[in-house]
């Protein structure tokens, strides 16, 4: 089944206007999803919407309202709202472009794959495309979709580009007030140079298939193992018990960094032992 597309429009760079489509580049990953259950009855546990002082109320008498002060509402139908909404005007035109390292990582939100609409747009997508690379630029211009307007990026991807959103201004805190406490202050030689000696050693490729969440892993295992059982009672997991404990230790930098990157001495053969003494 071909993926339905998120959006569809062209893309304008001055005179040349490139029709494209878009499409999600993530999906929601294999989350357990719990829900509330009245242990008893082994029913699940609705919810009512209610006003207090008045009980539950029906959902055609709810509105939404934005809380200027303290109790106080301004209420807004959703008629009101939606005339509000930008329309999409199909048309993402790039106004400007940057080095792709000027754009700080938190403003990245979130990635669409960019493909050509039809055989007519490839010639221009891909000059497109090249140019970005060669250049080693990234486009940037506002885009409006399902009513809400993105400040977007544009950049090669293989074959084709990948548009992300990014978060305006406002929406990202100033990192300033969170490292101000840390000291400016110059790490010792021989432990840089020993951090540096470990991370080379273990730099290689990335692999996101290496990772997986073992949280969701444990939690799908302990639901099977559950679902076997046929009973609710408690499955407690076994601890570890040999993983490091939190305290006043000092750990020894120097010693733990050499001892990270020592190459692990192989195995020895045990010394055969003198023979025991007869007794007398």
């Amino acid at each position: 089944m071909t993926a339905r597309a998120y959006w569809q429009g062209q893309i304008r760079l001055a005179l040349v206007s490139i029709p494209v489509e878009i499409f999600s580049a993530t999906k929601s990953g294999a989350q357990i999803a719990f829900h509330q259950v009245h242990e008893p009855s082994g029913k699940r546990v609705k919810y009512e919407k209610v006003v207090p002082g008045l009980g539950a109320v029906d959902t055609e008498e709810i509105v939404k309202g934005f809380e200027y002060a303290k109790g106080d509402y301004v209420l807004l139908e959703q008629d009101e709202i939606d005339a509000v909404k930008l329309e999409s005007k199909k048309t993402l035109e790039l106004t400007q472009f940057v080095d792709a390292n000027e754009i700080d990582v938190l403003y990245y939100e979130r990635p669409y794959f960019v493909v050509p609409a039809d055989d007519l747009a490839e010639e221009a997508f891909i000059v497109l495309r090249e140019a970005l690379r060669q250049s080693k630029k990234v486009g940037l211009g506002q885009l409006a979709m399902r009513g809400r307007e993105y400040v977007v990026s544009l950049k090669p991807c293989g074959r084709g580009m990948v548009l992300e959103t990014l978060r305006y201004a406002d929406e990202v805190n100033k990192a300033q007030g969170y490292f101000r406490d840390i000291p400016d202050t110059k790490p010792d030689a021989d432990l840089l140079e020993l951090a540096t000696t470990l991370i080379d050693k273990k730099t290689g490729d990335f692999d996101p298939s290496k990772f997986h969440d073992r949280y969701v892993d444990a939690l799908k295992a302990l639901i099977e193992r559950k679902k076997k059982s046929k009973s609710n009672r408690k499955i407690i997991e076994d601890q570890d018990e040999g993983g490091a404990r939190s305290g006043s230790n000092v750990i020894d930098l120097m010693a733990a960094l050499k001892k990270s990157i020592e190459k692990p001495a192989a195995a020895k053969a045990p010394a055969n032992k003198p023979p025991a003494k007869k007794r007398a």
